[in-house]
């Protein structure tokens, strides 16, 4: 692999760092590890690259200790290639370029917590269906850390910008970014329609970017009795892809609901979500379609258009 760096960069940490991930080979390996992808087969079938520039590449960010190789067949001896804590500290980087991408190349450049139902961010999260959600885990309000799909027949992941006890306390201009307002809203519609996604089977979680004390301060304060997760190192942006914004510089998940049965598989996409009431009232009607599938065979759950 060409050097990227010159003499005179050698203090220059962004030179650096291009050095081990500025071919966009090495981006995208980074992108789907996170995914949960983990073995050469399976990298070489989502990326389609060969297997001489797969080898390479994999060979590099082992050495550059982004991935870690670890046997998981001894005859023949296979591996696998995990993400390490520095190659888990590359997913802002990943998501800071997928929002601009969203933002400046498939969008208009404009600042939002939302999108149009017919852009291709849609399209990517709502692509998401089918699709399992890889193992990994997040802290909660408390800090302690737990899986984001619970052991129910269906979880309720809401995905929302950020929500505080104290006004003073959201980001300036807040009200201003189309899609940011509304999240209080949200989590007290499901905190009071909670007894009813309990009943169908589903346990709701809410996800957001915020610090686990923030969001424990809002729990508290709006009385809610499900779980809030931080997503605040974006593994579960990273893995699924989700969309974003940034706002006080800090990335966060734009409104959106996936159901997820008990197997991590997502079997439905809320995206985008405008109308709160409906949104939660479409994410009940789909576990209950779902539930009343699975009981009479089928389980494909009922479709939904997005809320």
């Amino acid at each position: 692999m060409a050097q990227r760096t010159h003499l005179d960069d050698a203090d220059c940490a962004i030179a650096q760092a291009l050095d081990v991930v500025g071919d966009w080979w090495t981006l995208l390996i980074v992108r789907d590890a996170a995914r949960g992808v983990h073995r050469f087969d399976a990298f070489q079938r989502e990326l389609g690259v060969s297997r001489k520039v797969l080898a390479e590449r994999l060979k590099l960010l082992v050495e550059a200790g982004v991935l870690t190789r670890e046997p998981y067949q001894e005859r023949p001896v296979r591996h696998e290639y995990r993400l390490t804590p520095r190659g888990r500290g590359l997913l802002p980087v990943l998501v800071a370029l997928q929002d601009w991408g969203d933002t400046w190349v498939l969008g208009e450049g404009e600042m939002t917590a939302t999108t149009q139902e017919s852009s291709r961010e849609a399209e990517r999260v709502h692509a998401l269906r089918g699709t399992r959600l890889p193992e990994l885990v997040l802290p909660d309000r408390f800090g302690q850390v737990r899986d984001p799909v619970a052991d129910t027949p269906f979880t309720v992941l809401y995905c929302f910008p950020g929500a505080y006890a104290r006004a003073e306390s959201y980001p300036p201009g807040w009200a201003g970014i189309p899609g940011a307002r509304g999240c209080t809203f949200e989590s007290c519609t499901y905190r009071d329609q909670l007894a009813e996604f309990t009943a169908a089977g589903a346990t709701v979680h809410g996800v957001s970017t915020q610090r686990p004390d923030e969001q424990r301060e809002f729990a508290e304060a709006e009385g809610l009795r499900f779980p809030l997760l931080s997503d605040a190192e974006l593994s579960l942006t990273a893995a699924l892809r989700l969309p974003t914004f940034r706002a006080a510089g800090v990335s966060r998940l734009k409104r959106l609901t996936l159901v997820v049965d008990r197997e991590r598989v997502v079997r439905e996409v809320f995206y985008p979500v405008r109308d709160i009431e409906a949104g939660v009232a479409a994410a009940l009607s789909a576990v209950r379609d779902a539930g009343e599938g699975e009981g009479a065979g089928d389980g494909a759950g009922g479709g939904v258009s997005s809320g």
